[in-house]
């Protein structure tokens, strides 16, 4: 008997489950979207025809349909219901994801206690510490409640038996890497298992109208972990950033179904918890009877919340021939670029010689061109050893040419700092409505914004006095 060929058909294929790139043989990498271990085999799909099944409801205008069922229901923690748009829809969705030891489980835990009462029971899951470690930090934070109930369980099919068992109308995971589905191959954490468990807790919210709030690992690059899939499968997408040295975490909506995704929520660390700000912006001031040379206030927008930060800068001599750069919750390309700018276009020399030190009080990060001319202001007051004028903030992008550039939510910016009792204020051109009693300068370049500075007290003379010497 002849011996059967392998035809193409016979082939095996392989394909990226992440992306749908094809190939051949099998490969642990995938070119296209360079994700690990997506490439999987599958078959050659059969040719099927799907007949007219049965509907299960039928379609109407969408002005008939029903929106209260999708009406949000509160967290009990107002600066999550912030972000969230309102509170958490029946039957969403949530994936926070966040660096370890940031709190995200604190917070979960204190969102699981407000949220629990008679009519809506919470079910708080844990693959990753025993119940008792969760009630230690329940007793230590003050969330207990009858109606919250504790499971620690790590397997899919226990976690779906205790939604049978419990009803809950709020459940949170913690965390979707820890738990497996026994009927999917690899270890919890993997590309399939993630995909197998989201899916399954997924489908279970959507029958049974109950909010889901998964905790999500990240990578090394800050990225959630997982397969790409999963933050499009979920309803909404939080990020939980904060340093663990400093007392402020920002939840941050990456993706929103139900809601805007530039709101920010400001929360406080401390001993006995998470706490919400709701006016965050004492955090990042010091509060001084006199101005000090080398501080300069500016207003910063997270999201849609503008926040008055303080920059503080420092300049020394050097004693290394490479003078020092050293930045804390400043991008260090912007820094230096604001020093090249005051060398070359506000005339002031001595910087390139000093040692320079720069930070943000409170651990806030400014990463937005807004914080631009501050930045360079602190630096010149600390290059003059001269105070700014009191009650002054500073804001405004600055471009490599000295000039001072728009930039967005500059009424709202004002509004805050007028609020806050701040009373003078450097701006580009045509801010727009100025707060009544606040006095505002409008500034072109770096030159006109230097001139705040006092003359008599700089140490170091621009170079324009030098040249005329």
């Amino acid at each position: 008997m002849a011996a059967r060929t392998k035809t193409t058909k016979d082939r095996p294929s392989y394909r990226c489950t992440e992306c749908g790139w094809q190939t051949a043989k099998w490969l642990g990498r995938c070119p296209e979207c360079q994700a690990w271990g997506t490439v999987e085999e599958y078959g050659a799909p059969a040719v099927r025809t799907t007949t007219p099944g049965r509907v299960t409801t039928s379609a109407l205008p969408i002005g008939q349909v029903d929106g209260r069922t999708a009406t949000a229901r509160t967290t009990g923690v107002p600066e999550l219901d912030r972000v969230l748009g309102g509170g958490l829809v029946p039957g969403a969705v949530v994936l926070l994801a966040g660096e370890p030891g940031v709190g995200k489980s604190t917070l979960l835990l204190d969102v699981a206690a407000k949220s629990a009462s008679e009519e809506h029971r919470t079910l708080y899951v844990t693959g990753e510490e025993s119940a008792s470690q969760v009630r230690l930090r329940a007793d230590r934070i003050g969330a207990l409640d009858d109606h919250l109930y504790l499971a620690a369980e790590t397997d899919l099919s226990a976690v779906l038996g205790h939604l049978d068992a419990v009803k809950p109308s709020l459940l949170i995971l913690d965390s979707v890497q820890t738990v497996a589905s026994p009927e999917i191959d690899g270890a919890p954490g993997g590309m399939a298992q993630v995909r197998e468990v989201a899916g399954a807790l997924i489908r279970a919210s959507k029958e049974r109208g109950m909010s889901t709030l998964l905790v999500g690992h990240v990578t090394k690059d800050g990225a959630i972990a997982g397969p790409r899939l999963l933050e499009h499968l979920v309803d909404v997408v939080l990020h939980f950033e904060g340093d663990r040295h400093a007392r402020l975490r920002l939840v941050r909506g990456v993706k929103n179904r139900y809601g805007a995704t530039d709101e920010v929520g400001c929360f406080e660390l401390h001993d006995e918890g998470i706490t919400g700000l709701t006016d965050p912006s004492g955090l990042f001031l010091t509060r001084r009877d006199e101005p000090v040379p080398g501080t300069c206030l500016t207003v910063t927008l997270e999201g849609r919340r503008p926040l008055v930060a303080e920059v503080q800068a420092l300049t020394v001599d050097s004693q290394i021939p490479s003078p020092r750069r050293t930045t804390s919750g400043l991008e260090t390309s912007r820094v230096s670029m604001m020093l090249a700018v005051l060398e070359q276009r506000g005339r002031i020399s001595a910087l390139g010689k000093r040692d320079i030190y720069s930070a943000t009080v409170g651990g806030v990060k400014l990463s937005e061109p807004a914080a631009d001319l501050a930045i360079a202001l602190a630096l010149a007051s600390a290059a003059s050893d001269t105070p700014l004028p009191k009650n002054l903030v500073a804001i405004g992008e600055v471009g490599l040419a000295g000039e001072v550039r728009r930039v967005t939510g500059v009424q709202r910016r004002l509004s805050e700092a007028h609020r806050l009792g701040f009373t003078h204020a450097l701006v580009p051109g045509d801010p727009g409505k100025v707060p009544a009693g606040m006095k505002v300068l409008e500034v072109a370049d770096i030159g006109d914004a230097l001139r705040v500075l006092p003359r008599s007290r700089r140490r170091d003379a621009p170079r324009e006095a030098e040249d005329r010497r």
